[in-house]
């Protein structure tokens, strides 16, 4: 039987890859130490997901390691023999990387290195799929001809990238967060390892990775953050740009569909944008409203002018190179249905007393 080994196993991608690959039939190992709550709270912990993985999976095995340390990550690579990696483990927020900038980098770039080195030593046939994102691309999505519109801006009709950004744009010579600067060196150490030294490796650069499981803080989780707001009436609030910012949404069933067709045939050093595309995007005002709407209940929020630093006003992936490779793909979720199904599973937990408001 095959076996995949998962970092970042509690969290979004990392449970939702765990879910979808024991449905497949491959016995499971998670690697997740719940530094998610450090980050950002007690509200952002994700021990209650591992609780749940490990209550309903009997071939999950888990770990409570961090990927920084190399003497425990090799003894788990030396005990199982994986035939897939899927890392999600990260530092995942521009704001607290500032606060931190040594913690955010050996998290995600010398944790990457990490899991790279013990798979080329232990398993160098398997695949290693790594979980990037479209903040590699810095702030020149930025620089793009947008239009301001009503509640959205846009990008100019006739531009190349009308479509969605694709992965021509640069990631050089732009402002990133460190946050941005980490995951860039984590993305291009992927590349290498499937370059020089010929393994089947790839980087999706992620736009907003969204779905019920996600532990939505402030300052991370977009999506899931904002529909608790909604739900129980916190306040939110909304950093510049008039609201207007876009962004694309994935469900995390759909990205880990994108892994695993990957994982079937495999390729080397490769990188595919990966988020909502044309198809499924919104601004942060459209979301709002979208929220209301399921909830029945006004969202509490205040605006502030000042933007994040490296924050884009619009992003939307191009998909197109992705979908020519591997054709069989396709979403299955729309924005709507992401909050739906937010909006049923967080009430849910909520009842059952599985998590806190």
């Amino acid at each position: 039987m095959a076996v995949a080994l998962v970092t970042g196993s509690a969290g979004l991608i990392g449970s939702e890859s765990v879910k979808f690959l024991i449905n497949k039939g491959l016995d499971v190992v998670g690697i997740d130490n719940n530094l998610r709550e450090y980050f950002f709270g007690k509200d952002a912990s994700t021990e209650w997901n591992k609780q749940l993985l490990l209550s309903s999976f009997k071939n999950y095995y888990h770990f409570d390691v961090d990927i920084r340390n190399n003497q425990e990550i090799e003894k788990i690579f030396k005990e199982f023999k994986f035939d897939l990696i899927i890392h999600t483990a990260a530092q995942p927020s521009h704001d607290w990387a500032a606060n931190e900038p040594f913690t955010d980098f050996t998290i995600n770039a010398n944790g990457t290195l990490v899991l790279l080195e013990n798979f080329r030593k232990h398993c160098p046939e398997a695949v290693f799929i790594f979980t990037s994102t479209n903040k590699v691309y810095g702030d020149t999505p930025n620089k793009l001809p947008l239009v301001e519109l009503e509640k959205r801006f846009e990008i100019d009709s006739n531009h190349k990238y009308a479509n969605g950004i694709d992965e021509s744009m640069s990631i050089d010579q732009s402002l990133h967060s460190l946050f941005g600067a980490s995951k860039v060196a984590a993305d291009v150490l992927v590349q290498e390892y499937g370059r020089y030294f010929h393994l089947n490796t790839v980087c999706f650069r992620g736009g907003c990775l969204t779905g019920p499981a996600h532990s939505g803080t402030r300052l991370h989780g977009f999506l899931s953050y904002l529909m608790r707001c909604c739900i129980w009436g916190k306040k939110y609030y909304i950093y510049g740009y008039k609201g207007k910012q876009v962004r694309d949404n994935i469900h995390s069933s759909d990205l880990v569909n994108m892994f695993w067709h990957f994982y079937l045939n495999p390729r080397q050093g490769e990188v595919y944008n990966a988020g909502g595309g044309r198809f499924s995007n919104c601004s942060m005002l459209e979301a709002i409203e979208l929220c209301e709407q399921i909830s029945g209940k006004k969202l509490d929020y205040a605006y502030q002018e000042q933007n994040r630093i490296g924050d884009h006003i619009w992003y939307i992936s191009d998909l197109t190179k992705f979908k020519t490779h591997y054709p069989d793909w396709d979403f299955t979720y729309s924005l709507k249905d992401i909050l739906e199904e937010i909006y049923e599973y967080q009430s849910h937990l909520y009842q059952k007393g599985i998590i806190n408001i």
